[in-house]
């Protein structure tokens, strides 16, 4: 066995109160290499389709990979997997930060939690046993209080905490997943199941060393790396994901007030830059990363610490510019809120806002908000609204199942403006502006997700900038309002080479082309770790295979072709900005999503064909008889 995974996954069964391991082959590791495309393969063995994703019939899967823990910049991440109650299809989410490398340093390569407890409990890993404790005296504390309180129960200032939150045992649909109290699986609602099993944390200790099989050629690449990255000149070193604010206004593709606008009248002051300038006290980081692109802020006013980290980008346009606000430190308050509750802050984010567009539209009144007042631009109602929805308390209840079910209940027209894909919010980021954008909401598995490939303007620098996607044959710029032939054939291999970083555990915001580090490196890499001979073609497969097996999990589903679709306000003009009166083509919308289709061999209606279930050693899993080799 390679030296740089331990060729073990945990199964824990809360029902039953027992656990045992199971070695998978070496080949499985290598086509599947971990996290996305290997948490996949158990969902698709394992789970009966039409399961009930918060019955105890849904899996919970943490899976690392075969280069997670080594000291790589962005090799830290790790994947958190299962049925999505918010979609009810395929749900996938990453983090990076310590709890990957430190589970992998505790004996196992993933966990994976079946059934339901009586009552609350949590996971104690270490060191290549696992106990299931009571965690009673945990159950309904906010996060920060429950990381504390293991670290001194257990005397242990170095353990790994991952835990749901009260939001995740209220079952709000897009609970999310935190380790550290500031690395999120954010999306898909993971933590409603977490909490559904009544499993409140997971904390992991290890003492194990994990090493490459060839210290030399690893050395060599992480040589490659320092040379080739120079911190002092990133601006995601610099100013973090927020950083490009400003600069997402004067594109005029800065969802503003419900994705009406693509301009903020306040976005300055929301901005990365200003973060930095006024209320930054540290740059955090992830695991063994010299990027160090997160953020750690304070306002004492608001009651904000740097015990839960800083805001993303993410959080800044749906808690800031989506709902009208511009102020900084109330944004970094409601930021926290959602941090301790542990939610999805996007969909948080999208979920008030939707409440706020029917409020100004009469809608709903203040008879129906509990008596707060849903204007755009209302600080105190957006963190008033964040409390309703984490503990499921009022009109929080109706929004704490998102906006595709809200607007089921409410009625009234409100449809038009639930912004979501499959019933996951829209992100934030502009599809008018960024066409390849809304091609990767629509055909997303998980519903609208802005990590599906790289965005548009870095489209516009192949062939030109020294980008490194030329490594899988993009070498011609393409506009980022192009959503013709050249932009699906870029959009197909980027994403495929994104969905091989989530497999192999590797931060976007590391690899090319956002990132320094170029494919063969990490090709290399990945070699060095294992013992193998792989190489980039083998790797891609491994992506486009994760893209294939997602696929065949939403087809058993019961989702089709005609649930990649985009919210009708995609294809109505912006109104104001430097994109104002800019709208999508239905017409070139859909001709791009057949060619993309054709390209992934999907066959014409979104299914994959059996040659290429074939090429990709997928037959098993597309007619659910086979047993996966």
């Amino acid at each position: 066995m390679a030296h740089s995974y331990n060729g073990k996954i945990l199964h824990v069964d809360l029902t039953e109160g027992r656990s045992w391991v199971e070695e998978p082959d070496e080949i499985i590791y290598r086509k599947y290499l971990g996290g996305g495309a290997l948490s996949t393969y158990f969902m698709l063995r394992d789970l009966k389709p039409g399961i009930d994703p918060l019955g105890p019939e849904n899996n919970l899967i943490f899976m690392t990979s075969v280069i997670n823990g080594l000291p790589l910049s962005g090799a830290n991440r790790y994947t958190a997997a299962a049925k999505s109650p918010l979609t009810g299809g395929f749900g996938e989410a990453e983090a990076g930060g310590y709890w990957g490398p430190e589970l992998k340093r505790s004996g196992f390569d993933g966990i994976i939690v079946h059934g339901e407890a009586e009552t609350p409990v949590y996971l104690y890993v270490h060191d290549g046993e696992c106990e299931i404790r009571d965690a009673s005296k945990y159950w309904g504390q906010l996060a920060g209080e429950v990381q504390d309180a293991l670290e001194a129960d257990l005397n242990d200032k170095r353990i790994a905490v991952l835990q749901c939150g009260p939001a995740g045992e209220n079952k709000v649909l897009y609970a999310a997943i935190v380790n550290q109290l500031r690395h999120f699986h954010g999306r898909a609602g993971l933590g409603a199941v977490m909490g559904s099993k009544k499993l409140k944390a997971v904390v992991v200790r290890g003492r194990e060393r994990i090493a490459p099989n060839s210290r030399e050629d690893a050395t060599g690449v992480l040589r490659w790396f320092r040379e080739h990255y120079d911190q002092e000149t990133d601006g995601m070193h610099l100013y973090g994901t927020s950083g490009g604010v400003e600069g997402l206004d004067a594109d005029g593709i800065l969802p503003t007030n419900n994705f009406r606008n693509g301009s903020f009248e306040h976005a300055k002051e929301i901005s990365g830059i200003t973060m930095a300038n006024t209320i930054l006290v540290n740059r955090g980081t992830c695991f063994s990363c010299n990027v160090a692109c997160k953020r750690e802020v304070e306002v004492e006013e608001r009651g904000v610490s740097a015990k839960y980290g800083g805001m993303e980008y993410e959080i800044i346009g749906a808690l800031g510019s989506l709902c009208g606000v511009g102020d900084m430190a109330a944004v970094a308050e409601a930021s926290q809120w959602v941090n301790r509750y542990v939610m999805d802050g996007i969909s948080a984010g999208v979920s008030i806002a939707f409440a706020m567009e029917c409020y100004e539209n009469g809608i709903l009144t203040k008879e129906d908000t509990d008596g707060i007042d849903l204007t755009w631009g209302n600080a105190d109602a957006m963190i008033a609204m964040i409390h309703k929805i984490g503990k499921r308390e009022g009109f929080g209840d109706i929004l704490a199942d998102g906006v595709k079910r809200a607007a089921e209940r409410i009625g009234k027209g409100s449809e038009k403006f639930a912004l979501h894909v499959k019933g996951q919010e829209l992100p934030m980021h502009e599809p008018r502006g960024k066409v390849g954008v809304g091609l990767a909401y629509a055909v997303s598995p998980t519903g609208a997700d802005h990590m599906e490939a790289p965005h548009d303007p870095d489209f516009e620098g192949l062939g030109v900038l020294d980008n490194g996607m030329s490594e899988v044959g993009l070498i011609e710029p393409v506009d980022r309002l192009d959503l013709g032939p050249k932009k699906v054939h870029a959009f197909f291999y980027a994403q495929t080479v994104w969905s091989l970083y989530n497999s192999v555990g590797m931060c976007d915001f590391v690899g090319m082309p956002i990132g320094a580090l170029k494919l063969h490196a990490l090709v290399n890499y990945v070699n060095a770790a294992t013992g193998w001979d792989t190489s980039l073609w083998e790797l891609m497969k491994v992506g486009e295979r994760a893209n294939t097996m997602s696929r065949l999990y939403n087809l058993r589903e019961g989702f089709s072709a005609a649930d990649d679709k985009l919210p009708r306000r995609m294809f109505e003009p912006l109104q104001n900005g430097k994109l104002e009166g800019v709208a999508i083509n239905e017409g070139d919308f859909g001709d791009a999503l057949e060619l993309y289709y054709q390209m992934a061999g999907w066959g014409d209606n979104g299914v994959p064909t059996k040659a290429k279930l074939a090429e990709l050693d997928l037959l098993w899993a597309g007619n659910g008889q086979l047993q996966p080799a």
